[in-house]
């Protein structure tokens, strides 16, 4: 059973894997309507059931369009509007699940939740996003790297802000393929001590910075999220404690010449990063949002044995 918890799950060789079927497809479907299926339908006939506890646009979006371009069918679930919402245990909706669809991504809180819903679905299960990793988006940000001529192993990486679930699966990623990782977070808000340590022995270098322009000299990526997670309140002492690590454009000249910055959306503006940055010509952020969908599919046909 190929479950897509972390890219661990999967390893290096497969997310390259994974990487390489997404470039080849996005440029099969150049110029070509939207909505019209990938011309092999590798998943015809295939269902994805798709469960959420959390708000979302790309990751509902994304991963709809992207079954649908498979040749296959999104079969959409709301815990509010589910019995999932009103106490039916995880376990009971993996097994039933399992009788309906072929695949199962699930977008939800603790990670335990995920754990669970794969040790007891029959078919494999996909996070796509829990409070501990991203392993969808970091598919679709290792796609735009490539996509932007920067090689992996060796990569400088200079992360801002709070030591949150998509760093922590940027992390993995370091370690699958050999680049550098610098984050640059305030003291109380570092990453996940066991992605770092696991990247860590595999050679890499990840540290942990307390100024948030050492963090960005000569990095070829510049990347940042938004400082207050989905679900959590507001909080203004977090905030502050994140303020001095707002990406803006004297932050940026830091970096190397040709650096590109990355934020997986949504973006707090005048938060975690200015306009100038988003919408200026280092930023890769929509090629990353539309690149979602081209790396679900890789996922997809990955969790399902067909790449």
């Amino acid at each position: 059973m190929r479950h897509f918890l972390n890219l661990a799950d999967a390893g290096g060789d497969a997310v390259a894997a994974m990487i390489a079927d997404a470039i080849d497809r996005k440029a099969a479907r150049a110029g070509w309507p939207k909505a019209r299926p990938d011309a092999d339908k590798p998943l015809a006939d295939h269902v994805l059931a798709m469960v959420f506890e959390k708000n979302s646009t790309r990751t509902r979006a994304s991963f709809d369009i992207a079954i649908r371009q498979l040749g296959g069918v999104p079969m959409i679930l709301d815990a509010g509007t589910t019995q999932l919402g009103r106490g039916e245990t995880i376990a009971d909706t993996a097994r039933v699940l399992s009788r309906y669809a072929d695949a199962i991504m699930i977008r939800t809180d603790d990670h335990a939740k995920a754990e669970e819903l794969a040790e007891y679905a029959s078919v494999p299960v996909i996070n796509g996003l829990t409070d501990l990793s991203h392993p969808c988006q970091i598919v679709a940000d290792l796609l735009t790297i490539v996509e932007s001529g920067k090689a992996l192993p060796g990569l400088e990486l200079a992360w801002l802000g709070d030591g949150n679930n998509v760093l922590a699966s940027l992390i993995e990623a370091a370690g699958l393929f050999g680049f550098h990782v610098r984050a640059g977070v305030p003291q109380g808000y570092e990453p996940d001590a066991n992605f770092v340590e696991a990247a860590r022995a595999k050679g890499v270098r990840i540290d942990i910075m307390r100024d948030a322009r050492e963090a960005v000299v000569g990095a070829d990526l510049v990347v940042t999220d938004t400082w207050v997670s989905m679900g959590q309140d507001h909080a203004h002492n977090k905030v502050a404690a994140m303020a001095p690590f707002q990406v803006d454009e004297r932050l940026m000249t830091g970096a190397k010449g040709d650096a590109i910055f990355l934020h997986c959306l949504p973006a707090h503006r005048g938060e975690e990063v200015v306009d100038a940055v988003i919408d200026g010509g280092q930023s890769r952020v929509w090629d990353e949002a539309e690149n979602r969908v081209h790396a679900q599919k890789s996922i997809l046909l990955w969790a399902l044995g067909k790449l």
